[in-house]
């Protein structure tokens, strides 16, 4: 019997809330049915059979009392794919390895899905989470970036610091935290100070980045989904002068407002989003108080709910109709 492909893959954790609610509600209302798949929890709750042979391939996945093949699922949102949460039960000698095997399995599952429509697509998502790549790619799509400096090397970092007059942050390459609310641990984008500069000798274990601080306006997160632009702006007047990461905000200073791009900034990060093939992206971007626009950094997975609570933006019906769409990115 054919099945309907009227199913929509929606790849989060257990603990993801309010914009993963938003999205399912939104294909609900469309006709189709979202089916939440909880990236944690598997090998422990969820289970899934992959049969292979030369008379072709199935795959299907067991949660509870809801079974799904992949023959019924007519897109998928990548919205975060984390590693299993095994039991401690488990000996920890056994525990990498059955990390390894669990994510190896999903891989083979997310291939078996290659020919249906993603949100977004897991390689070119991985090609653009390269943050040095981003800045790559946004000066030549003409973003202003900051000057920046990655190293492991104290010297370079010193007279980087000289060559910005001492007004300098640093940050990681990579995220820490995956969620509205952060995680435990979390390298928020940093003043450097000069007594910071006697300090460089971890660098040998791990390179970092630095930027010359850019003096700001407002603070915007601009939300990418299919060609359509969503702008959240926080004034960053109501910072203190050592808060440079909005994140570290508390909710008397963050405050989202409304805020409408110029048409020309909107159309570079148009084309920001073609050089990598994408769908959906998070901008963070500088309004400086000259009026001038500068590129940070894009999530292609990123944060947009308390654009959507606090803004009323549709994001969420935005992702929706881009997962419906019959046309475009496939893998």
């Amino acid at each position: 019997m054919q099945l309907s492909r009227d199913v929509v893959l929606l790849l989060t954790h257990s603990g993801d809330y309010f914009t993963i609610d938003r999205v399912a509600a939104a294909l609900s209302r469309r006709g189709v049915k979202p089916f939440r798949l909880n990236t944690d929890q598997f090998p422990i709750a969820i289970q899934l059979q992959a049969h292979l042979g030369n008379n072709g391939t199935s795959h299907r996945l067991e949660f509870g009392d809801v079974s799904i093949s992949t023959e019924q699922v007519q897109a998928v949102w990548m919205r975060r794919i984390w590693p299993p949460q095994l039991s401690q039960e488990l000996a920890p000698q056994f525990q990498q390895a059955c990390i390894r095997e669990s994510l190896a399995t999903l891989d083979g599952f997310w291939d078996s899905l290659q020919h249906v429509r993603w949100v977004d697509n897991l390689q070119r998502i991985s090609a653009a989470e390269n943050k040095l790549r981003q800045l790559r790619v946004a000066s030549e799509v003409g973003l202003e970036i900051p000057q920046t400096l990655v190293t492991n090397k104290p010297e370079e970092v010193r007279e980087f610091f000289a060559q910005a007059d001492g007004k300098m942050v640093t940050k990681l390459l990579t995220p820490l935290s995956y969620s509205m609310e952060g995680s435990s641990f979390f390298l928020y984008t940093s003043v450097v100070k000069e007594e910071d500069l006697a300090d460089l000798g971890t660098l040998r274990y791990c390179p970092m980045v630095f930027q010359e601080q850019i003096p700001k306006q407002q603070e915007l997160r601009v939300v990418y989904v299919d060609g359509n632009v969503f702008v959240g702006a926080l004034d960053a007047s109501k910072y203190n002068a050592s808060t440079v990461d909005w994140r570290r905000g508390t909710s008397e200073t963050c405050v989202w407002l409304n805020h409408e791009l110029p048409e020309e900034i909107i159309q570079r990060l148009q084309a920001f989003m073609a050089k990598f093939g994408l769908i959906f992206g998070a901008f963070d971007l500088i309004q400086t108080p000259s009026g001038a626009y500068v590129f940070l950094e894009v999530n292609p997975t990123g944060e947009w709910g308390m654009l959507e609570r606090d803004l009323q933006l549709p994001i969420s019906e935005a992702i929706a109709d881009a997962l419906l769409k019959d046309e475009g990115n496939r893998p």
